[in-house]
């Protein structure tokens, strides 16, 4: 409790990190904050003339199948490998002043959320403009999955964020895990491809309910099962209250090992 106070206390310090980093992503470019609108469009490009016209997915609009989920992955791969530094390369502000430091992960977090939500923006409406169209009764549920994979991603940002401290060469294999961890979430494929015998191993990803949540109501337009809800919000509370136990420990030799 006396963490969440701080945290509340040091409200406007999360904020300036967040508007430093997003003002920060494309300093110096031509297009600047229009890149956030740009890179899902141009994803969508490559999509659709491999999936639509190379390849063969069986799948009706893969590409469509596809974008749907990559965007809500792209936010959580980057809370896990962005996140591993995000305490080590603010190491001078550690070592000199007194801040709660959970206001690190916090802030990075919170910035790959404001891009995705923005990048959703592109997503629904080329979903509209494609004819695919939205489910607006399925949308309804879009605000909680959101939150849900909110709690997913600051999870494992505390995780990675305090672990790097100790462990510097953890922010590179954490690019090889993110690799290999998208090949076993639904993000290119059904759940339904998984063989049974590997499936109750499958669902302990924290992240396939939340991509098939996703997909039922952007790609499918209909409400995810409760069951997905109930599963995907579990994994979230728990890994949560993992990654913050695990970061309120190793917090406290940040500035000596730093």
């Amino acid at each position: 409790m006396k963490t969440l106070k701080e945290l509340a206390a040091y409200k406007s310090m999360i904020s300036s990190l967040i508007q430093r980093d997003l003002r920060g992503r494309y300093k110096g470019s031509v297009l600047g904050f229009a890149w956030t609108f740009l890179n899902p469009l141009l994803q969508l490009g490559v999509y659709t003339v491999v999936f639509s016209a190379i390849m063969r997915a069986g799948i009706e609009d893969y590409y469509l199948f596809l974008f749907v989920a990559l965007i809500p992955w792209i936010f959580f791969s980057s809370s896990l490998t962005g996140g591993a530094s995000c305490v080590f390369s603010q190491k001078e502000l550690v070592k000199k002043i007194y801040f709660p430091r959970e206001v690190l992960p916090i802030a990075h977090v919170t910035c790959q959320l404001v891009n995705m939500l923005l990048s959703f923006i592109v997503v629904l409406a080329v979903l509209i403009i494609s004819g695919k169209g939205i489910g607006l009764r399925a949308l309804i549920y879009l605000p909680f999955v959101v939150f849900v994979e909110y709690l997913l991603s600051l999870g494992i940002a505390f995780i990675t964020s305090a672990l790097t401290v100790y462990l510097r060469d953890l922010e590179h294999i954490l690019i090889i895990v993110a690799m290999a961890w998208q090949f076993l979430t639904p993000v290119m494929y059904e759940v339904e491809m998984v063989p049974d015998r590997f499936k109750p191993i499958f669902m302990l990803n924290p992240m396939t309910p939340v991509i098939v949540a996703y997909r039922d109501i952007l790609y499918y337009k209909q409400p995810p099962q409760i069951s997905t809800l109930l599963h995907a919000c579990l994994l979230g509370v728990v890994l949560l209250i993992i990654g913050w136990f695990m970061f309120s420990i190793l917090k406290r030799h940040f500035a000596e090992e730093l």
